[in-house]
């Protein structure tokens, strides 16, 4: 733990090194405290309002395993369910209940002295979590890291050769968004490294790393999305690594767009499937990259270029990528482009190829520094400026005021017609347009009523 303090910095305010607590670290400047999750470094810029969030999260995640058990026990009071429909159904509730358990025991550590995080200084800092990660995002890559077998796993590995000079020295290596570890496992075990730091902000996927890491083995369960047979639907993992990843190999929990580190920390960056879903634009994004490399760090790549922006301008080609690293301080990034197996459980009918990206790239010169992120604007933040009326705000206000006027109409009495003339009669459609409008929105509500949130 000593060498992986010196190597971290405060995400508020960059200053290094911090002091090491028995279950913290502390940064002097700010005067807080990081709390080690499980004796992870929890590395995130308002540590306590974050924690706060996931406790949250998690306390969510178990309440759906709630409604979902409640579901599944009406389901079988029905006296038509055929015997198989009912063994399966039974065998099913019974692992989501032992599920349940076993992430409740995995997960104990998040819950750690039950501290509470002022939410407004969090905000603050213009850091939050993505609205759309919670604990079970990316569940199913613990299996594919830990217990479906190598294929994967071996074909991204080859990815990451094929970009690097044989016998490559990378170094003290950081993956940035590591998930459950186990590229970052494998680069440090099978490649000439001399220390790796494995960075994500999910503390399931960390807590789940860090035991098999270190040689234990945890038993979660897999829920295929179609399964190939009656009882493939759970099943019972036992999730563990080759062997242990040794001394030099370190977790932290934290936000890859405000790495806990000091500038020119690292020999090697790697960023995972990471840079077309982050919420930042590549180009400050590989500042950001170059900051960590020190004089001829290397950045490798490796993924998707599924670049997700609502900016059709934010969604970058290959060519494009290739020109944003080379503007970004890096020499011209050597490529490797391959078609691998992508999340293809060998329980399940699904699955699919993938076209990776892969790409290595040196630190040429110095990039300009990045402001710190910010997730939130200031009017969000401080609550003293004006809430701007933008084109989509006034969209979703006139069509969140028609929806909850539908919603205040329904009374058990009314039909969808009667529900059309009102609206007419309010002057806010003609009972023609109104019809099929209120039939849609019903139809979504009565489909969410019928989902059932699983793995």
């Amino acid at each position: 733990m000593t060498e992986l303090i010196a190597l971290l910095a405060c995400p508020r305010c960059d200053k290094t090194p911090l002091e090491s607590g028995e279950n913290n670290s502390h940064c002097k400047a700010c005067n807080i405290d990081f709390p080690h999750v499980d004796g992870i470094p929890w590395m995130f810029a308002e540590p306590h309002a974050a924690l706060g969030e996931w406790r949250g999260r998690l306390q969510f995640a178990l309440q759906q395993f709630g409604h979902e058990i409640a579901g599944l026990e009406q389901e079988l009071e029905n006296k038509e369910l055929s015997a198989l429909a009912k063994r399966r159904v039974e065998r099913y509730k019974k692992c989501v209940e032992s599920h349940r358990r076993k992430l409740q025991k995995l997960l104990r550590p998040v819950d750690v002295q039950s501290l509470q995080g002022n939410y407004e200084s969090y905000l603050a800092l213009r850091a939050r979590l993505p609205s759309d990660q919670g604990l079970n995002t990316y569940y199913a890559n613990i299996h594919r890291d830990w217990g479906w077998g190598g294929e994967e796993n071996q074909a991204s590995l080859k990815q990451i050769r094929a970009v690097l000079h044989d016998h490559a020295d990378l170094g003290n290596v950081l993956v940035l968004g590591a998930g459950a570890g186990r590229l970052a496992y494998d680069i440090h075990t099978n490649l000439e490294c001399e220390s790796t730091v494995a960075l994500d902000f999910n503390p399931l996927l960390m807590l789940v790393a860090k035991a098999v890491t270190e040689g234990g083995q945890v038993n979660l369960y897999e829920f295929p999305i179609a399964p190939l047979a009656l009882e493939d639907d759970a099943i019972l993992r036992k999730l563990s690594a080759p062997e242990p990843a040794g001394d030099n190999f370190h977790l932290v929990l934290g936000d890859a767009l405000r790495p806990p580190f000091p500038e020119k920390s690292f020999d090697t960056v790697v960023t995972p499937w990471l840079i077309d879903i982050i919420t930042e634009d590549l180009p400050v994004f590989a500042s950001r990259i170059n900051r960590l490399l020190k004089k001829q760090g290397r950045w490798v790549n490796f993924g998707s270029l599924a670049f997700s922006s609502p900016r059709r301008s934010k969604r970058y080609s290959p060519e494009e990528v290739k020109a944003i690293v080379g503007e970004s301080g890096f020499s011209d990034p050597y490529v490797s482009q391959a078609t691998i197996p992508y999340m293809c459980s060998p329980a399940s009918r699904h699955g699919r190829q993938e076209r990776v990206f892969t790409f290595s790239a040196y630190k040429e010169r110095n990039a300009s520094k990045p402001e710190r992120h910010r997730s939130l604007p200031d009017w969000i933040v401080t609550g003293n400026d004006p809430v701007p009326l933008s084109p989509s705000f006034r969209q979703q206000a006139m069509t969140t005021q028609i929806y909850s006027f539908i919603m205040s109409l329904i009374d058990g009495k009314r039909s969808i017609k009667d529900m059309a003339v009102v609206l007419e009669n309010q002057k806010l459609m003609t009972k023609e347009e109104a019809e099929p409008a209120i039939r849609s929105f019903l139809t979504k509500m009565y489909d969410d009523s019928q989902h059932q949130s699983t793995f």
